[in-house]
Formats: structure tokens, sequence, C-alpha cells
């Protein structure tokens, strides 16, 4: 399982958040993707899933454009900035709805990635609207993880956890790197990058550059 990334550009009016970026990504592997605020991380994210058309390059999942497809790749699940949920659904009933897009899990395995997740029994069946930041977060990350997908894509997944919450999402990471997986990270914690991820990224100006992590 491969992404190839090649000459992309992407712009908001004059704005240019990514210029000629060219990457690959291959499975088995964590890759960290760091940048300030609004340094176009999200936009690459957004470009990889098709949810946003780059104005020149492609992408490639597999071998496949995913732009000549006009459709989200089958195998990637993402969380990308804020968790969406229907608020006036339970987290289980979120995702039970979700799950019939691709009809490849049973409720009892959507109650056993929220077990993993730890999400309590009694969170699974309360209306999101009363659901604190660290619990629709792991809602989300129960999402990515759900349908056992190849590829896994992460935006800033820590955020609103408490330090069991992060140990617990971490080893979760850890444990589907080891199946195989290819796993997009984006994280401002310098914690996250170091632990998890085996190349990091530095997204700036439109630019995409390797970062040397910290020894």
């Amino acid at each position: 399982m491969m992404i190839k990334i090649e000459h992309v550009t992407k712009k908001f009016k004059n704005n240019i958040v990514l210029n000629n970026v060219s990457l690959e990504f291959q499975k088995g592997k964590i890759y960290g993707i760091i940048g300030r605020n609004a340094s176009g991380k999200s936009v690459l994210f957004k470009t990889i899933c098709g949810f946003l058309e780059p104005d020149s390059g492609y992408v490639e999942v597999n071998g496949i454009n995913i732009y000549d497809d006009r459709c989200f790749p089958k195998n990637i699940s993402a969380l990308i900035e804020k968790p969406k949920f229907m608020d006036d659904l339970s987290g289980i009933e979120n995702l039970v709805l979700l799950s019939k897009i691709k009809n490849k899990i049973t409720k009892d395995d959507i109650l056993e990635i929220l077990r993993k997740v730890s999400i309590s029994e009694s969170d699974q069946t309360k209306l999101v609207k009363n659901y604190s930041v660290g619990t629709k977060q792991k809602l989300g990350i129960a999402q990515v993880l759900m349908e056992d997908d190849d590829i896994l894509i992460f935006d800033e997944p820590f955020n609103g956890l408490d330090d069991s919450s992060v140990k617990n999402i971490r080893e979760l990471i850890l444990n589907e790197k080891k199946k195989g997986k290819l796993i997009l990270l984006a994280s401002h914690i310098k914690e996250d990058i170091d632990l998890l991820c085996d190349i990091v990224y530095r997204v700036d100006c439109g630019k995409v550059t390797k970062y040397e992590k910290s020894k």
C-alpha cells in the first residue's frame, strides 16, 4: 500500500497552500506532518483523501489516481480537523450509521473499538451534544479505527485528551503500524512526533520538506 503525491499545487485565491509538492508514503510506517497553524497540513490530508482537488498535479493511492475516479478512496479512514457527528444521536448510533456506508463491520465490532478507545458504556449511549471535548475526540478516533482500513490519517488526534487517554491512543496507533498500516499523523506536540513517527515532514509556505527528529 502506498500513497504517491506528484507535483501537487493547491491555492485559495492568491494564497498558495501547497506548492508543487511531491511525496511518497509507504505501508508499515508512521509519517509525522508538522507545521504552524494554517500551514497546510489539513489541506494536504484533504487532498490525499479526495476532499480537495489540486489545481495541478495528482495523488495516487496504490497506483490509482484518485481524481480519475472522483471518489473517496475506499481503503482510507481519516480524522481531519475537529470530529463532526450528529449531535442528537448517541456515540454508538453515529458510528452504526457511518458504518452502513461501507457495510464492512457489525455493531459488535463498533462496541469493541469503543471499548479500546475507553469510551464508557454510559457515554456510548449518551447524545453526542452532551459529550466532553475529549470523549468526542475519542469517538473520532474510534471512527478511524473501526473498519480496519489500510491507510489511517490522524489530524491532531490528541486534542482534548487527558494523559491516560493519550497513552492509550498512542499504543493503539503503534499497534496499527505493527499490522502494516500506512499512518499519517499531524501533531503540534513534539513528544507525539518523537515517540510515534518514523519519518517527519514540515509544511511551511507551501513547501513540504523532510524534518530531522531529535535523537
